[in-house]
């Protein structure tokens, strides 16, 4: 029996996507569904959820939680990954907290700046312990990757981990139809193109029976800049720079050095972007989860429908010899971005069939677009460096390189404030030298 095990299964709602997608896969039925996660309370009641799912569904594959993580990996050919080490409280609370004192505002912090590179920190220690495992017990396991920060952790998973990772983000899908109906156009018969980093990947090409939909596309924008609405940064970005960004307006805010400005502070309510953000967004997700565990966990006649995430549509093409296209976050091997650094994780289309993640050649992107997502990589690749060799100056370095951070604090404030995060840190962190 092929086994597919899920790391973190405690994200109740998420495994219920994914899982529930095997579940209704015909060719993904007798497959062994493994979870595991830290939380038996959490484990308890994804399991719980999916048995429902499975008698309503008629799956006939195998529902089995574990609390020995290796038991759990023991001979699976893949493995879901959607983990957060330090969850809201208290690692969330400290990534804001923390660069507030200093005048550093954050909106979701959990890719580059200082709140990912702490994120990073903390999470990468845990995905090298899921590789020595996934090395012992199954090593030819195909890695899908869901935890942010996304480039960072699969670029770790592949150059260090030496597992087969593939980095999955839900913005790839979500770019054109989400832009579409905010512009009021009609996505039918689209053909589309998207390539870059993760959260800034752009939309290099989008067409209609030949015809070039951008010069409509920024027309409509430039009208909607004159009223206040959700997507300000990416539309500015696009006028700018020439091309739509995958990832939400409230995280490119924070990605580039132009919009959150202490000196700026009208550039906020012009671009309506909405500071603490995910805190926010962590609160009242722990509110909601008491209705909400009732209607997953308890619910006998729980459904399911079919969902966008890629899981499944991998697991899929790859039983079937079926082809089928995503975005993927994959090395930069062989220059795939022409005009990105080698050693970093790139997002591109790929091509999913029986011989795995195929990613496609893109060539060069456009030159501000490549310097821009340089700017993020340079950040990305410093926080390995210190992952990966234990040394604190390396921290301070992804931190000085980190574009909002570099453009908000002085060298001796960026020291401190990391200084002061690494403390407040704690065990959640190994010792740097």
């Amino acid at each position: 029996m092929s086994k597919i095990t899920f790391l973190g299964a405690g994200s109740t709602v998420f495994a219920k996507n994914v899982l529930g997608d095997v579940m209704l896969t015909p060719a993904l039925q007798d497959f062994e569904i493994a979870l595991f996660d830290i939380d038996p309370v959490r484990l308890k009641d994804s399991e719980n959820m999916l048995n429902n799912i499975k008698k309503t569904s008629g799956s006939t594959c195998v529902i089995n939680a574990f609390t020995d993580r290796k038991e759990a990996l023991r001979g699976s050919k893949f493995v879901v990954n959607a983990i957060q080490v330090g969850g809201y409280d208290p690692c969330t609370i400290t990534d804001f907290e923390i660069p507030k004192k200093y005048g550093h505002r954050q909106t979701i912090a959990d890719t580059v700046g200082i709140g990912g590179l702490f994120r990073n920190l903390r999470t990468i220690p845990v995905m090298l312990d899921f590789a020595a495992d996934i090395r012992e017990v199954c090593p030819d396991a195909l890695f899908l990757n869901y935890t942010n920060p996304m480039a960072v952790l699969t670029n770790v998973m592949n150059t260090y981990g030496g597992v087969n990772t593939v980095g999955l983000c839900h913005s790839v899908q979500a770019c054109v139809p989400e832009m579409f109906k905010h512009l009021g156009l009609d996505q039918t018969g689209v053909k589309s193109k998207i390539a870059g980093i993760n959260h800034m990947a752009w939309l290099l090409e989008v067409s209609k029976d030949g015809v070039d939909l951008y010069p409509e596309i920024k027309r409509r924008a430039k009208e909607k800049q004159k009223e206040k609405h959700n997507d300000m940064v990416r539309y500015e970005m696009m006028l700018n720079f020439g091309y739509y960004i995958t990832e939400s307006s409230e995280h490119n805010a924070e990605y580039h050095p132009y919009f959150i400005k202490r000196n700026y502070p009208e550039l906020i309510e012009r671009f309506n972007i909405p500071l603490d953000e995910y805190p926010r967004r962590c609160i009242e997700q722990i509110s909601r989860w008491k209705n909400m565990r009732e209607e997953l966990v308890n619910d006998a006649n729980l459904e399911h429908v079919r969902s966008h995430e890629y899981a499944s549509y991998i697991f899929e093409a790859i039983e079937t010899d079926v082809p089928f296209k995503i975005g993927g976050n994959v090395m930069n091997t062989g220059g795939l971005i022409a005009n990105l650094p080698r050693e970093a994780c790139v997002e591109v289309p790929c091509l999913v069939d029986r011989s795995g993640v195929n990613p496609t050649y893109i060539g060069n992107l456009p030159p501000q677009l490549a310097a821009l997502n340089r700017t993020n990589i340079n950040t990305q690749l410093l926080t390995i460096e210190a992952a990966i060799t234990g040394k604190k100056e390396h921290i301070y370095h992804a931190a000085m390189l980190d574009p909002h951070t570099a453009a908000e604090l002085s060298i001796d404030d960026i020291v401190s404030m990391c200084d002061d995060l690494i403390e407040a840190h704690g065990d959640w962190l190994p010792k740097y030298s």
